[in-house]
């Protein structure tokens, strides 16, 4: 499991300083990012490798809002790894509240056809280590 700390800036909310519902898929973006940094992911050498992520569907749950100036703390764990594909459990939590969860399911294409490729073999070992 991987742990990503963010602090809600105005840009992230409402007119009624909640954080916009939307965001919160930034939010896990950017710490699915850090987490596959972590497991030897560096998004232009995949480029140059000719491979791509993409987000092939997702499950969003809120319970609690955020609210401005609230320091969050994301949860990102590997669920599931295939050769091609990905899935992660990631949760918000405001305090030691849960105040957010999406199930996310990922995959690599090839980016010029779209179609499936598999992941790296340098990859696949890095993500395999973490689940």
């Amino acid at each position: 499991m991987n742990q990503y700390q963010l602090r809600v800036y105005y840009e992230d909310t409402d007119a009624q300083g909640v954080v916009y519902y939307a965001n919160y898929l930034k939010f896990f973006e950017r710490a699915r990012t850090e987490f596959l940094r972590h497991a030897g992911y560096q998004q232009m050498q995949l480029m140059k490798e000719g491979i791509i992520f993409v987000v092939r569907g997702l499950e969003l749950t809120l319970h609690k809002p955020a609210r401005l100036d609230d320091q969050l703390l994301i949860n990102t764990e590997l669920d599931k790894l295939g050769k091609v594909s990905f899935n992660f459990i990631q949760k918000a939590y405001l305090e030691d509240e849960l105040i957010s969860e999406a199930h996310v399911r990922c995959g690599s294409l090839d980016p010029v056809t779209f179609k499936p490729a598999s992941l790296p073999e340098y990859l696949h070992t890095g993500m395999k280590k973490l689940l």
